[in-house]
């Protein structure tokens, strides 16, 4: 099973990661100023990770697909690693949707 780890970054900020039942990290968030709002963060992967729209399909610079995580507002609550394939983003994705609804939330900051 999955589980969302909070930690927090060097400037202070908190963020979280979705890892996947191998330990592997399948999403990571942007900073939040608040532990609030980290946790608002993850609740918004639980909701939008089982609405495909949501998906933002893309391709960096040196030609390596990733995606990102949009809220219903459009704005980017977390963003996958770089993949080596299109299929193999494909399944970080499915592993976003079947991990994130239930996994459970692992606070290292406190």
């Amino acid at each position: 099973m999955g589980k969302f780890v909070i930690t927090k970054r060097g400037n202070g900020e908190f963020q979280f990661n979705l890892k996947a039942g191998n330990g592997q990290t399948i999403l990571t968030s942007e900073g939040y100023t608040t532990k609030a709002a980290c946790t608002n963060g993850i609740e918004s992967v639980k909701t939008n990770s089982q609405d495909d729209s949501k998906f933002d399909k893309k391709e960096s610079s040196n030609g390596k697909p990733y995606f990102n995580l949009k809220a219903s507002n459009g704005q980017i609550i977390g963003s996958s690693e770089m993949y080596e394939s299109t299929s193999a983003r494909d399944n970080g994705i499915a592993s976003v949707k079947s991990n994130a609804p239930d996994a459970a939330v692992d606070d290292q900051t406190s």
